[in-house]
């Protein structure tokens, strides 16, 4: 019955139920053969798919962003901004490391090292914090394999830490016993990486070629010898329309308003690495930086690799399904077969289907800058995203920024250890919970902050003060949270007034979690609670015995 009602929908919305056509760019199954199961790559098929409850549990996960765009500790995306001539990235690559013609993205990759790195311990350390969930950086947009890739040469098994990271990360997580999860970003190099096709337009090097054209015969005599820089920055195409103007990309990510079309061999490559990556890790959660899914709606890429990943991941676990598939800017009906992220922020209101947001502790990727400014967000902010999003039927993935080494540093640890003290003793009204009636009150509640394209809105969680509080629940318990500690100790939840959705029943007992039980009055206004002086310098939370 599930299948003929999801058919309908699919059919009324103009979802194609077909695996081979309507696509510009189809995959070649040569190398990967898609794993036959359950699922077919079709919305129809896919929308059969159920979140595991354990995703729901989870609630908050971890996740290490990390490759060798750390280098040089310039921030997120310097492996398209060196060659954006006059960025910051551009000149302090230039300044430290030489002149993009001649010492392009693919020498800074013998320069990560990974000396330090430690995975056991730093998984250890995550899972000691709340972590209940991990996540491990496979690609970027750099396009660079962090594992000993079949099908991507320039990888990190040969280039750079002779180490295959992801085993490394696999194996943590494993051993820690916690959900694995893979971030894979390359499937857009082919646009993301355009500027390496360019040249300066005014100084010295005027008119002298990035390196984003090279070929293997020009390795000859050279450190790369026998390597092809095309396998790295996939540039022996035209450029998409616009391409010199660096902020276009933005509007191409979805592969229209001009974007260049990706090749066969490009699709597919990316698909085949992606399989390989499956099929060696088996992880619990697959991330994908992409409208929707990789190169959809050009190709049937995606619908392909999720089909693979559900029905891969339910054969290893003996028909038991574990496995969650992310996507960005999805539609209702596409939530039904893989599960929203959105980036940054969050939704201003409950999502029937769970769903997730990533944010970070700094910039994507490690930046000095932003240790030097001291411009981490605080264990507070952290704290209050995640009761936020948790309040809206969501969970948070927190990317820690590791430095090339494969360290954090110290004042990462302080956030760090922040946090997992409020966690410790507060976790109990965010694992397990699920959302209530009413997701909150407030005067950010009240007035909704709008998503801006795939998130972008977490600046919302800034401006919050005892005011704004955010309710989920237990079978047994309501848990209510203020995103700060009132000034005079009074606080009054006006959701919880005698008749309102939340209050069906007169509440019993309020309790202070970390403290004790508390005095508490209800009345048409509200319940009004005395805290007592503050127990962490993050936010009270309250259980209420409904």
């Amino acid at each position: 019955m599930k299948r003929l009602i999801i058919a309908t929908l699919c059919l009324a919305a103009g979802i194609g139920t077909s695996t081979a056509q309507d696509y510009k760019v189809k995959v070649q199954e040569t190398d990967e053969q898609m794993e036959r199961g359950r699922f077919e790559p079709t919305w129809q098929s896919l929308a059969e798919y159920d979140v595991p409850e354990w995703f729901r549990d989870a609630k908050f996960g971890i996740w290490a962003h990390w490759g060798p765009q750390c280098v040089e500790a310039s921030g997120d995306w310097m492996a398209r901004k060196l060659y954006q001539e006059g960025s910051y990235q551009y000149n302090y690559h230039v300044e430290h490391y030489g002149h993009p013609s001649e010492f392009g993205f693919k020498d800074v990759l013998p320069l990560f090292k990974a000396e330090r790195w430690q995975p056991d311990s730093l998984v250890a350390y995550y899972k000691k914090i709340g972590a209940k969930y991990f996540f491990a950086l496979g690609n970027h947009h750099d396009n660079y394999d962090l594992w000993d890739s079949k099908y991507q040469p320039w990888n990190s098994k040969n280039i750079g830490p002779k180490r295959d990271i992801l085993d490394g990360w696999a194996r943590a997580a494993r051993e820690n016993g916690l959900p694995f999860g893979i971030s894979l970003h390359a499937d857009h190099a082919w646009t993301w990486y355009e500027p390496a096709q360019r040249y300066d337009r005014s100084g010295k090097k005027m008119g002298v070629p990035y390196d984003g054209t090279l070929t293997k015969a020009d390795g000859k005599g050279k450190w790369w010898e026998g390597y092809d820089p095309q396998d790295l920055y996939a540039q022996n195409h035209e450029l998409s329309r616009g391409s010199w103007a660096d902020g276009m990309i933005h509007q191409q990510w979805a592969w229209g308003e001009g974007a260049s079309l990706p090749s066969q061999k490009f699709v597919t490559n990316f698909y085949n690495r992606t399989l390989d990556a499956i099929n060696r890790y088996d992880p619990d959660l697959l991330y994908f930086d992409a409208t929707v899914m990789p190169f959809y709606p050009i190709s049937d890429a995606g619908l392909r690799i999720a089909a693979h990943f559900y029905n891969h991941n339910a054969k290893e676990r003996k028909g038991r399904l574990s496995a969650v598939m992310f996507g960005k800017i999805l539609d209702e009906k596409q939530r039904e077969a893989i599960t929203w992220d959105v980036e940054r922020g969050a939704p201003s209101e409950i999502v029937a289907q769970p769903w997730q947001t990533c944010t970070c502790l700094g910039d994507w990727h490690y930046n000095t800058r932003t240790y030097e400014r001291g411009s981490y967000k605080s264990a507070a902010l952290v704290v209050r995203q995640l009761v936020d999003v948790v309040s809206k039927n969501g969970n948070l993935l927190l990317s820690v920024p590791l430095r090339a080494d494969g360290t954090y540093d110290e004042k990462e640890k302080a956030i760090l250890d922040e946090l997992g003290e409020w966690m410790a003793t507060n976790g109990e009204s965010i694992y397990g919970t699920r959302p209530c009636a009413v997701f909150g009150e407030g005067p950010v509640a009240e007035k909704g902050v709008a998503l801006k394209a795939q998130g972008f809105n977490d600046r919302q969680y800034r401006d919050m003060d005892s005011r704004e509080i955010r309710f989920n629940q237990t079978k047994k318990y309501l848990y209510a949270t203020p995103m700060a500690w009132p000034k005079d100790g009074r606080l009054t939840i006006r959701s919880l007034a005698t008749g309102n959705k939340l209050a069906t029943k007169k509440i019993s007992s309020v309790y202070l979690l970390g403290y004790g039980r508390l005095k508490a009055v209800q009345t048409a206004e509200g319940l009004s609670v005395e805290l007592p002086a503050a127990t962490n310098r993050i936010a009270p939370v309250l259980r209420i015995k409904k």
